[in-house]
């Protein structure tokens, strides 16, 4: 893990000073350097996490499919969600929101003295032994992740957006980021404050999200596979997560939420383990928009529904 460290370091750092500073000081906003290195470092990592995605599921999708489809425009909107997901528009907004907050709460847990209590206080033996820490991190992020995921089934308003992710009917490895961005917010909230808590090392995160991002998008893949009778209960699979998908499976009656490992389904009585089952996926009870339409009119929608959600009335207009 540090040998990859430091190989993405020391790229990160030739691309800053090798393309994007010369041009930020031609341009006067050299004051701006340090928010531009974070700002550059994510989109970055970004474009490493679809590389990795696409490597490993566009040839599964085209060794043995589950469905094949002659229009795939709908397939179109959810590569433009992936993209403006980890490249484009959604980073910033992140970045432009967090920032400013990140660093005032870190100023004042310094002034305060406080050191904030992780895993490693309760079990010291982890700080010897990085790699059974970050797996650690990894199967109690993902233990966050599982009741994330129920969450927004369970709630109305929350279910008004995660709709937008179960409208798709041609589900892809794309389509794991077919997400409004509301909804993505409250999944970084989550997902940060989690990993603030428990004190995942800053080196380790950038990791633990690599993984849970591929086996997401691993388990959305439009691919006929399963890992067998054992391995399914080891580890999520394609087939396991479309059966959360199916048109059947929607709402507070789904099952499957698991992200990386189906023991919190076992554990929670939500498992289904039926092997051989590929069901249609989408949700009948979606708006049209939410199946058809673009990006934009998507989000747009979301919000509509969320109000309708939350007031029991349409918006006006």
């Amino acid at each position: 893990m540090e040998w990859l460290r430091e190989r993405y370091d020391l790229f990160t750092g030739w691309a800053f000073e090798g393309l994007l500073q010369p041009l930020m000081y031609r341009a006067g906003l050299m004051d701006w350097a340090d928010e531009a290195f974070m700002w550059m470092d994510f989109v970055l990592f970004g474009l490493l996490q679809v590389a990795v995605v696409v490597a490993v599921c566009w040839p599964l999708e085209r060794w043995n499919p589950v469905e094949r489809w002659a229009d795939r425009r709908v397939v179109w909107t959810d590569m433009a969600y992936t993209l403006l997901a980890r490249l484009g528009v959604l980073p910033l907004l992140g970045f432009v929101l967090f920032f400013a907050a990140q660093t005032r709460i870190e100023a004042l847990i310094a002034d305060s003295g406080w050191v904030p209590p992780t895993l490693e206080t309760f079990v010291p033996a982890l700080r010897e032994h990085p790699f059974a820490a970050l797996l650690v991190y990894l199967v109690v992020l993902d233990f966050a992740a599982y009741w994330h995921h129920r969450f927004q089934h369970m709630f109305g308003w929350w279910w008004a957006l995660h709709s937008i992710h179960h409208a798709q009917a041609q589900m892809t490895f794309w389509t794991d980021d077919r997400n409004h961005v509301l909804d993505d917010v409250l999944a970084a909230a989550w997902f940060g404050l989690v990993a603030v808590a428990i004190g995942v090392p800053p080196g380790q995160f950038p990791i633990i999200l690599l993984v849970l991002r591929l086996a997401e998008s691993l388990s959305h893949a439009n691919v006929r596979l399963d890992f067998g009778s054992v391995g399914e209960r080891l580890l999520v699979s394609p087939r396991f997560h479309r059966l959360h998908h199916g048109v059947l499976s929607i709402g507070q009656a789904g099952k499957n939420y698991g992200v990386l490992l189906p023991v919190w389904d076992w554990m929670f009585g939500t498992a289904d383990f039926r092997r051989g089952h590929f069901p249609r996926t989408g949700d009948p009870t979606a708006p049209p928009t939410y199946v058809r339409g673009g990006w934009l009119r998507q989000q747009g929608a979301g919000l509509r529904e969320v109000w309708r959600a939350v007031t029991g009335r349409r918006p006006a207009g």
